[in-house]
């Protein structure tokens, strides 16, 4: 645990002590805030709810990560390959899974930081009435799990690219290919059904509107977890080229 924590702090030294996690907080809090305050206005208008907000909010906070994870995980170890650290970091008595432990955590504690800048905005809603905490919770909970499968491909990216904008770009079409593929179930047929399933973006509607459903769960933690062992797999074989 020792060494994961002594990576995570390195990777998070190395984000601040550039402009890269200033940049990414402020725009994403910029973009998140502009929703909720075109929210708060055309809910004002039409008399809703606190919730209707939050749920508009949380959908559209998915959507702004699905941009600004690739930024977050490019460097991680494309940088380590065109520099030619990564030999040394491999050599180093840490073993592979507690580098890509590290620097998975690293990214998940930036993006965390990213979402306490919103934090405000629930309090903004009091003025529509009392906003159930569960709503909160399931939101939360949803972008933290949704991220976290968007910081996993973009990490398993970097581990098999030399140049950052490069991983980025391939993070990106992959996500946002999963993103949209849900469109085919409209077809109905197996095939499409299960690639339905793939999709990231229809595991994550019930989050938003407060429910919380263990296949969802189920289904973020488990794309996560295999985007990490293929990125410890990645590492692994680079020892042998």
């Amino acid at each position: 645990m020792r060494n994961i924590l002594a990576v995570c702090t390195k990777e998070l030294y190395t984000y601040f002590v550039s402009p890269i996690a200033y940049f990414v907080c402020f725009v994403f809090t910029a973009i998140s805030g502009f929703v909720f305050s075109i929210m708060l206005i055309i809910t004002s208008r039409q008399g809703g709810t606190g919730a209707d907000v939050m749920g508009t909010l949380f959908g559209s906070m998915a959507i702004i990560l699905l941009f600004f994870t690739p930024v977050l995980t490019m460097k991680l170890f494309a940088e380590e390959r065109k520099s030619g650290t990564i030999e040394l970091l491999l050599t180093s008595p840490i073993t592979d899974g507690q580098v890509v432990l590290g620097k998975f955590f690293a990214s998940i504690s930036l993006m965390l930081i990213m979402l306490s800048l919103t934090l405000l905005f629930p309090f903004l809603t009091q003025r529509f009435g009392y906003l159930d905490m569960g709503i909160l919770l399931s939101g939360y909970i949803g972008v933290i799990l949704i991220a976290s499968s968007f910081l996993a491909l973009g990490l398993l990216m970097s581990s098999m690219c030399k140049n950052q904008l490069v991983a980025a770009l391939t993070s990106f079409g992959i996500l946002i290919t999963l993103w949209v593929i849900g469109a085919l179930s409209m077809r109905g047929d197996a095939i499409t059904k299960f690639l339905s399933y793939l999709s990231l973006s229809e595991h994550y509607g019930d989050f938003a509107r407060g429910v919380i459903s263990l296949k969802d769960v189920v289904y973020y933690i488990s794309f996560t977890c295999v985007c990490l062992f293929a990125t410890f797999k990645s590492i692994e074989s680079s020892k042998w080229r």
